[in-house]
């Protein structure tokens, strides 16, 4: 949505510009420019479970900084860094596990030291009335249409481990690149069960119930953010970084069920 006001609003200062020039405003003209060219877009690379909390932390920010636009690419994180390593343009990135983080420090493409800001663990996601009669952890090993991430994906590497942990042996009929995918597969009955976080759950509501398993412990994921190197706004980013760790970021991110950094 703020892609598309950007754009319109883009288009009406564009259309006051060529008006002023047919009635020899020039002076309406010059500032309609100028406001144009004040524009700064913020560029935010997410995980693909951050989606809810950092459009609200988005919003927030837009409202303490006059001008600026947020702008997020939520995806897998693999996926994410990836983008980021072959040169998209990019001022911050969150991931979903510090795995995909150290594939950006490695490359030097940290703007500044990554700081982890929060914590999420696994849940099983069943349509409203669990059909498939799902349980537990092991339960995901029987004859049922299950949806994990893939192995690559954060949410895919914690499932592996709690998975192999467990000693349970998951046959899924798809895997998916983000756990959003996942949920979604889920939402639409598409499958009867998926792994997800516990964040992806209460961020769906009745849509799906979720089914918490001891196994999950295992395997606790940890968020990092840091800036990007390099960024054209380099204080904004880190100032959006600062507000995910300050105590209105990690309220929003607290209320949406994530847990605290260890």
């Amino acid at each position: 949505m703020r892609r598309t006001l950007s754009i319109t609003t883009a288009a009406l200062v564009l259309a006051a510009a060529v008006a002023g020039c047919g009635s020899g405003g020039s002076g309406d003209t010059a500032a309609a420019e100028g406001a144009a060219a004040g524009a700064t877009t913020l560029t935010v690379y997410a995980a693909a479970s951050l989606t809810a909390t950092f459009e609200q932390i988005g919003e927030e920010f837009e409202q303490a900084h006059e001008g600026v636009q947020v702008e997020f690419n939520f995806a897998g994180s693999s996926d994410l860094v990836a983008q980021i390593q072959e040169g998209a343009p990019a001022d911050v990135f969150a991931s979903a596990d510090e795995a995909n983080m150290d594939k950006l420090t490695a490359d030097g493409l940290e703007g500044a030291e990554p700081v982890a800001f929060a914590s999420n663990t696994l849940q099983i996601a069943v349509p409203p009335g669990n059909p498939a009669g799902v349980a537990d952890l092991g339960d995901l090993a029987g004859d049922l249409n299950l949806v994990i991430c893939a192995p690559e994906v954060p949410c895919g590497a914690a499932t592996q481990k709690v998975a192999g942990s467990a000693g349970v042996k998951l046959a899924p009929v798809s895997e998916e690149q983000s756990v959003t995918d996942v949920l979604a597969k889920v939402t639409t009955g598409e499958a009867d069960a998926g792994l997800v976080y516990v964040t992806d759950v209460i961020g769906a509501g009745d849509e799906v119930e979720g089914i918490e398993f001891p196994e999950s412990a295992a395997a606790v994921n940890v968020y990092p953010i840091a800036p990007v190197a390099d960024s054209a706004n380099a204080g904004l980013a880190q100032e959006f970084v600062d507000l995910v760790l300050a105590e209105g970021g990690q309220t929003v991110l607290r209320d949406a069920g994530f847990a605290p950094a260890p």
